[in-house]
């Protein structure tokens, strides 16, 4: 998923480069949002492995 928001990020600075503005606001909310649901899913992660007892790293 970091991957995904990563690709949408470049997405949007190389539309942003080549003038395509609508493009590029769209790429970068799309990573934006992808970026927020990655966190989340790590910090739930850790959670439920440091709940269990296990190694979180």
């Amino acid at each position: 998923m970091l991957g995904w928001a990563l690709v949408f990020a470049l997405l949007a600075v190389l539309a942003g480069v080549l003038g395509f503005a609508g493009l590029a606001g769209f790429a970068a909310t799309v990573a934006k949002i992808l970026f927020v649901v990655f966190l989340v899913l790590l910090v739930a992660t850790f959670a439920v492995r440091a709940f269990r007892g296990r190694s979180v790293l």
